[in-house]
């Protein structure tokens, strides 16, 4: 199983056996922590065909990229799941100060939660809201007061205002599946544009900054260059006669 995967995934599959042979072996029901795009492709792809394992997602919302995966038996899959996930808002006056993703994200990392208990984020020019985990909303009411310059108080809400992700395809011929490389057919760089923009620890892959110009990509991997969005490697689609690899890429609108 590990073959498939990169080093730096295995303690997250690890954790995801666990909670298959707890569904599997003992009949119980799991949920886990908010899940990147990734993460669940890996979810997806080691549970995904089992017919004795009754797998979802959900984020608090239509449209959310960050999700929840409910393990359980498939013979309860006709049952309604307990998401346990809370959807906060606070309001602020965007004519005295603006908010950020980053303001917002920061602000709750900074309250010694990990990324895991929050979902998306969603802010527009009078109000900011995310999703997070029941356990975690007493906590944040209790310690969150400030975001940026604005006090803030949170109400529960029913939804987030997000946008759907979507994603225009790029047919590319590339040489190898270095970072440098894929980045360059992504975002139409030069090469050495996409070195620099990898040294300077603006690249991320799967989430994690990468540093490394040689590092290998993957299909399923998602991209992202700080100031030009999000890229994902969507397949690949076999090898030319020079050598070349035909990539399908994706780049967010």
């Amino acid at each position: 199983m590990y073959e498939h995967f990169r080093p730096e995934e295995r303690p997250f599959i690890d954790q995801l056996k666990d909670l298959h042979e707890q569904v599997i072996h003992f009949h119980q029901e799991r949920l886990t922590d908010f899940l990147d795009p990734r993460q669940q492709d890996i979810v997806f792809s080691i549970i995904g065909k089992d017919d004795d394992c009754d797998l979802q997602f959900f984020g608090g919302a239509d449209g959310c990229e960050r999700k929840r995966a409910a393990l359980r038996p498939s013979y309860l899959s006709a049952e309604p799941i307990d998401w346990e996930i809370s959807l906060l808002k606070a309001p602020y006056s965007s004519k005295f100060v603006s908010i950020s993703h980053r303001d917002v994200l920061g602000a709750l990392m900074n309250t010694g939660m990990v990324r895991e208990k929050f979902g998306d984020i969603s802010v527009d020019d009078a109000s900011f809201s995310f999703a997070c985990t029941k356990e975690a909303e007493t906590f944040v009411r209790m310690s969150l007061e400030q975001v940026g310059k604005v006090s803030v108080t949170f109400e529960q809400v029913d939804k987030l205002n997000l946008e759907k992700e979507q994603w225009n395809e790029i047919n590319s011929l590339v040489s190898s599946m270095r970072l440098d490389s894929v980045i360059a057919a992504v975002y139409g760089f030069s090469r050495s544009k996409a070195a620099e923009a990898i040294e300077k620890g603006i690249v991320k892959v799967n989430w994690r900054l990468v540093d490394d110009t040689a590092f290998r990509v993957d299909v399923g991997d998602y991209l992202s260059v700080r100031g030009y969005g999000r890229g994902k490697v969507i397949s690949q689609e076999g090898i030319t006669k020079k050598d070349k690899i035909r990539l399908v890429l994706g780049r967010k609108k």
